[in-house]
């Protein structure tokens, strides 16, 4: 009957109504447990969801490597079969072993605009052209860097950035393709030359299937493929649309623009599967917040005769809403405090495994997306998923009229 519960929660400094809540669940343990269990697989879901989320949108982001405030495009004149370009301008289309070079504006002039111009704090150039490599069927994407360009937008997932020049960083399926690992040299074909590089990290890139190599635009030196792209970065408090506007000035006789951004906008596949998260985890939180109400509806229909007594002695419906509510605080922080974890090592065991099932190796920014402060307020959410559950039979027992509850047995 958890008398002794009630003997112990009467010496806690509290309102005798919540101590009386309290000592509820120790009356029936079997009820207590399955109310614990449906709190707790409600708050696993709710950390799983809120976990796969926020890892969808990080790795969104993490795809996102055109990130810049402002981008310059030093391909101005379209080639044959040009393709639609990131404004919807037709570009040419990369350079190919052994094809024509393309036409580009000069680097040097674009280099002086940029560091000439007011409010610019970082920048640096890209290019991307095709290369084979010794033992592997088919091309690769050779992407150079001239300039620091260590904040790009590239997450890394082991070793380190290239420093200088002989130096590579490449995508997980890269390693997988060539039997590669970190530290091992991998020969480039680029037009008709041959250059080695080392690798010195692991990179998050799903970018031509992972099959993307990343250096310096030395490393490539004399075969240098001149820049596509100027990505910029701003100093804080720049004014990025008058910063594009006197940039095009200035570049105005090279016949290249500059443009901000790109904004790197949330996929439509991620919005819907945030979405369907979302509404999963609204189906499963209501399953768990109906046990919570069944078992709390069974316990006070049990007990409305002592709800009479309780009434007949002073008790008022305030009273009343709060010996109910306090009845199912213990089974809610255990549920919380049970389904956190839970909704954690769920997390940690199923996005690696999407990750692998893909082919890639998640960064650990789309992994580590939980904080302390997060994870406390998702086991308080089981606190929150008992007390609603708990509302309808707290405002009938309120309701219930003494006379009425004392002539129940």
């Amino acid at each position: 009957r958890g008398r002794t519960a009630v003997r112990l929660t009467a010496r806690l400094p509290l309102p005798r109504p919540l101590g009386l809540g309290l000592a509820r669940p120790f009356a029936r343990p079997a009820r207590a447990a399955a109310m614990v269990a449906a709190i707790a697989f409600g708050a696993t879901a709710v950390t799983f969801a809120v976990g796969l989320a926020t890892s969808l949108n990080r790795v969104q982001d993490a795809r996102d490597h055109d990130k810049a405030d402002v981008t310059v495009d030093a391909l101005p004149a379209p080639g044959p079969n040009g393709a639609p370009g990131r404004n919807g301008e037709p570009v040419p289309p990369r350079e190919v072993p052994g094809g024509p070079p393309r036409i580009t504006a000069d680097p040097a002039a674009i280099t002086a605009a940029i560091k000439a111009q007011p409010g610019t704090r970082a920048f640096y150039a890209t290019a991307t052209t095709q290369v084979t490599i010794a033992g592997l069927s088919g091309s690769t994407e050779l992407h150079t860097f001239a300039g620091d360009a260590s904040w790009a937008n590239y997450r890394k997932i082991s070793g380190r950035w290239f420093d200088k020049p002989g130096e590579a960083v490449v995508p997980t399926q890269f390693l997988a393709a060539t039997g590669t690992r970190l530290g091992d040299t991998v020969t480039l074909n680029h037009g008709g030359t041959t250059v080695r590089v080392r690798i010195v990290g692991e990179i998050f890139d799903p970018r031509n299937q992972g099959m993307n190599v990343l250096t310096d635009a030395a490393t490539t030196a004399p075969a240098r493929t001149p820049a596509d792209s100027y990505r910029i970065a701003l100093e804080p408090g720049t004014d990025a649309t008058a910063y594009v506007a006197a940039l095009n000035s200035a570049l105005g006789s090279l016949d290249v623009t500059a443009h901000a951004g790109p904004s790197g906008g949330e996929s439509e596949m991620i919005i819907v599967l945030d979405a369907l998260a979302g509404l999963l985890t609204l189906m499963l939180v209501a399953v768990a917040g109906l046990g919570v109400l069944n078992a709390v509806v069974l316990d006070t229909r049990e007990r409305v005769h002592d709800l009479g007594v309780h009434k007949a002695l002073g008790m008022t419906p305030r009273q009343t809403v709060a010996m109910v509510l306090a009845s199912v605080v213990v089974v809610g922080l255990a549920g919380g405090a049970l389904g956190v974890p839970a909704g954690l090592a769920l997390h940690t065991a199923i996005l690696p495994a999407m990750g692998h099932s893909a082919g890639l190796t998640l960064p650990t920014t789309a992994l580590d997306v939980y904080t302390p402060p997060e994870l406390l307020l998702l086991g308080l959410g089981g606190l929150l998923i008992a007390v609603a559950g708990a509302l309808l039979p707290a405002g009938w027992a309120a309701r219930t009229r003494t006379a009425t509850a004392l002539r129940t047995e």
